[in-house]
């Protein structure tokens, strides 16, 4: 399998159709039916839960559990205060860059469907060069074509309805995927693909294979959180992005030297089981899929921490997918990063056995 491509026609279609719907953080459903829909052919039957985290389950009687994992939920921003004359003041629901905002189109999610708006931003002619305003989250603001409050209200538009960028999915220069919401649902396509590959190659695992795509990341792992509970799994192998450093002004020095086109990235942190990691690596050199490293001091900031840490202690890895523009509309993978991640956490299970503890004392 190592030099045959994974990523088909079919596959690009799914992973276009799965990033252009918006799933924001806590209104993640209609992207994971999408994801569902395309996972039913290759599991015995889903769990979901009560915030919306799916769970495609292979072998659901086994004992022993396997957690593939990636999260689906996307940033975006929270409709906070409306102004006398119609504008609208925005909070963040996840990590949103304000910075970004200025001129960026908006859909604002109401009970009567999309309105439409615009990051509005003062005119360059009307700015102070000496002293000019950044983008902040206190300046700010979006329009919707109302003359005041009551417009805007009339159009179905209030406080806590939810905001997101419009952005779609292209592919530059033939190898890279580009889109808003890759953080992280290019995760949940891969795992999906890994579940694909095993049904196609027809491997018959000897535990169970929780192929888990959790909600609510961005705000705090939450999603992560409350399923590792429900599945009580033994092993979580993660998958999310991480920084490529190769762009301008990030410090390698700081953030380390990851790029896209390079490979999976391995991370080593507190959180990640030293043996599971080390199994990850020796599959990575056995199949001869390229990798890189990196460090991530006393937390990954991934669901890999919130398996890790439950249950009494769950043996965990991270995976990450080299990205650029992180938390952009713009956000840029490598294709050739993309199947190497799936093919690493493919060949990877292969490898586990389901009496394998990964005991330090063994």
């Amino acid at each position: 399998m190592s030099n045959t491509k994974i990523i088909n026609e079919n596959s690009v279609k799914f992973l276009e159709k799965y990033l252009n719907n918006a799933s924001p953080t806590g209104y993640e459903w209609e992207g994971q039916k999408i994801w569902m829909e395309y996972l039913k052919p290759y599991v015995d039957t889903f769990i979901t839960d009560t915030y919306g985290t799916a769970v495609g389950v292979i072998n659901p009687e086994a004992e022993y559990k396997v957690v593939i994992e990636g999260h689906s939920d996307e940033i975006s921003w929270y409709v906070n205060y409306i102004t006398d004359n119609g504008l609208i003041y925005v909070i963040r629901n996840g990590g949103s860059d304000h910075q970004i905002a200025p001129s960026k189109v908006v859909n604002i999610h109401t009970k009567n469907g999309i309105v439409k708006g615009v990051f509005g931003w003062p005119a360059i002619h009307t700015r102070s060069g000496e002293k000019e305003e950044s983008p902040k989250l206190d300046n700010i603001f979006i329009d919707i074509g109302a003359k005041d409050k009551e417009e805007v209200e009339k159009m179905g538009v209030h406080v806590g309805c939810v905001i997101t960028y419009p952005d779609e999915f292209f592919i530059l220069n033939e190898d890279k995927f580009v889109c808003r919401a890759i953080d992280n649902r290019a995760g949940g396509f891969m795992i999906a693909e890994v579940a694909r590959l095993l049904h196609e190659n027809k491997k018959k695992l000897p535990f169970g294979l929780y192929i888990t795509n959790s909600v609510q990341e961005e705000i705090g792992l939450r999603g992560a959180e409350m399923i590792t509970q429900t599945i009580k799994p033994n092993v979580a192998i993660v998958t999310d992005v991480c920084h490529d450093t190769t762009t301008p002004m990030i410090d390698k020095k700081k953030q380390g030297h990851t790029e896209i086109g390079k490979g999976p990235v391995i991370s080593y942190a507190p959180a990640v089981q030293n043996k599971l990691r080390e199994l990850i690596i020796e599959t990575a050199e056995e199949k001869e899929i390229p990798f890189q490293r990196m460090a991530s001091s006393r937390f990954t900031g991934t669901d890999t921490d919130a398996f890790a840490y439950s249950n009494g202690g769950v043996a965990s890895a991270l995976i990450s997918l080299p990205l650029r523009y992180m938390h952009t509309t713009v956000e840029t993978v490598h294709r050739d990063d993309v199947e190497n991640v799936i093919r690493l956490i493919y060949e990877t299970i292969l490898k586990i056995k389901p009496e394998e503890t990964f005991s330090y004392f063994k």
